[in-house]
């Protein structure tokens, strides 16, 4: 089967492979170099779903997308949908960097966290969703050199390092994003 995966996002793309790869008997995942549609939902589902339709739409192919961010509870889920332009743009660092400021006074035990990925998968014959929560908390300062966007910030539950700190192949098997793509693998090869 192949499958459209619809980003521009090389890192992204990587980690599918990494993940979803060996998961999947026969799966093929594409590049997509369409357009890229505005992001204009009101949640990760929305956002995905834009995404993978105007996959859908552009190469005719099944297609997924995803849509994750960080929720910090004491910000009442924010960043979330809003993750990757937190900072105003699409600066990895300066998000993580206003990340911080924002909690620099918030002790430890109010730094509650999850990152969330929410997949659609767009087919001529169904729209379906599968979420991935993955809990944990805030650090204090950034750590590591594993990983992108807000890992290194970002302490999973039962760790006392950061998603950066972790092996890829560690945080591939509990990421949001992994617990994600189990569900869609399953949907996969039962259909």
């Amino acid at each position: 089967m192949q499958l459209v995966v619809a980003t521009h996002n090389a890192h992204k793309v990587e980690e599918l492979n990494a993940i979803l790869g060996g998961m999947v008997d026969g799966l093929e995942l594409l590049g997509y170099d369409g357009p890229e549609p505005v992001e204009d939902g009101s949640s990760f589902l929305e956002n995905a779903l834009i995404k993978a339709r105007a996959a859908f739409g552009h190469t005719g192919l099944p297609s997924m997308a995803d849509d994750s961010g960080i929720a910090v509870e004491i910000l009442g889920g924010a960043p979330g949908i809003f993750s990757a332009r937190w900072a105003g743009g699409r600066d990895n660092v300066e998000n993580r960097r206003l990340l911080l400021a924002q909690l620099a006074d918030v002790p430890a035990r109010n730094r509650a966290a999850s990152f969330v990925c929410t997949i659609a998968l767009v087919t001529a014959d169904a729209e379906i969703s599968f979420t991935g929560i993955w809990p944990g908390s805030v650090a204090f300062a950034e750590h590591g050199e594993h990983g992108f966007g807000y890992d290194p910030v970002f302490i999973p539950e039962g760790f006392a390092v950061t998603a950066a700190e972790l092996e890829p192949e560690v945080k591939n098997s509990m990421s949001h994003r992994s617990l994600a793509l189990e569900q869609l693998a399953s949907y996969l090869n039962a259909n």
